[in-house]
């Protein structure tokens, strides 16, 4: 049977773990590399089927994306403020 202090110590490294997610998902890091990855893998498609200029054309879908996660967490806690107080 567990202690109470064993559980106590399961629960802090949750809630650093959680934390540390938390973080991440929130990091310029995170954004900067989504960003790359997504410009990388468009311009690498386009290329692949044949549009002119894919490395330019490339970058409209990766600025949408990243203008996507900036304004996500606004609308979320619009959602949030309106969802709780319809409740």
């Amino acid at each position: 049977m567990e202690t109470v202090e064993q559980r106590m110590q399961k629960i802090e490294d949750r809630n650093k773990k959680v934390e540390g997610d938390k973080a991440w998902e929130i990091s310029w890091t995170r954004r900067v590399l989504l960003s790359l990855f997504t410009y990388i893998s468009v311009g690498a498609y386009f290329g692949a089927i044949k549009i002119d200029r894919p490395w330019l054309n490339a970058i409209v879908p990766t600025l949408a994306f990243m203008i996507s996660t900036l304004t996500i967490p606004f609308f979320k806690r619009l959602w949030l403020k309106f969802f709780r107080e319809s409740e």
